[in-house]
């Protein structure tokens, strides 16, 4: 089986807790220490085995092999994958079975982050996740007062979308707003309000 390590959690001694992203489950498998193993981290995508053993309520993690990624050693691009993947365990820690959605889109954002900037590939993945989830309000209501955005837009926690002076946040030329959300693509965007919208989806998916 292949999946993304979503999680780690250290138990007694140096044994962990494992939650990996499968292609149609989220796996929780116990790790026992051993000085040959090789290191798991959060993020990384693997190739693995689950052992079952009715003394146990869950499996034991096995026969681990880590599947790099082209820009696995380029610091700048692991550190904000390595954010979203964190932001993504939260999203979805109290899930078991899965669509392959998920781990499609992972796939995907691995390979965009070879050519793209890793916060713009992750904010157009981001899109693409609240679509799918049906979490995208392309009918750009304001959230706080129920009225329609017909000019400047702001966007908070979730791209829930609102009028600047409902949320007292910065705004955005509703156009740029829609070709994000209709074609995801961040290409009409300054540097600035890239990073403002990365630190909206730091608060939480």
């Amino acid at each position: 089986m292949q999946g993304y390590v979503l999680n780690i959690t250290r138990v007694r001694d140096e044994d962990l807790i494992v939650t990996i992203l499968g292609e149609d489950h989220i796996y929780r498998a116990y790790r026992f220490y051993g000085a040959r193993h090789s290191h798991i981290h959060v993020g990384f995508k693997i190739d693995f085995e689950l052992e079952i053993n009715i003394k146990s309520t869950i499996p034991r993690l096995k026969d681990v092999i880590q599947l790099g990624f082209p820009w696995i050693l380029d610091s700048k691009k692991l550190y904000h994958w390595q954010l979203y993947i964190k932001l993504f365990y939260h999203h979805l820690k109290d899930v078991e079975e899965i669509d392959d959605f998920y781990v499609e889109l992972l796939n995907d954002l691995v390979e965009r982050i070879t050519k793209q900037n890793p916060k713009r590939a992750i904010l157009e993945s981001y899109v693409r996740l609240c679509e799918y989830e049906g979490r995208l309000h392309d009918d750009f209501s304001c959230l706080l007062c129920d009225l329609p955005i017909e000019n400047e837009i702001s966007l908070v926690r979730g791209f829930l979308t609102t009028h600047p002076v409902c949320s007292y946040s910065k705004s955005f030329d509703i156009q740029k707003i829609k070709e994000l959300f209709s074609n995801k693509t961040l290409i009409d965007f300054n540097e600035e309000e890239v990073d403002y919208l990365w630190r909206i989806i730091m608060q939480g998916l």
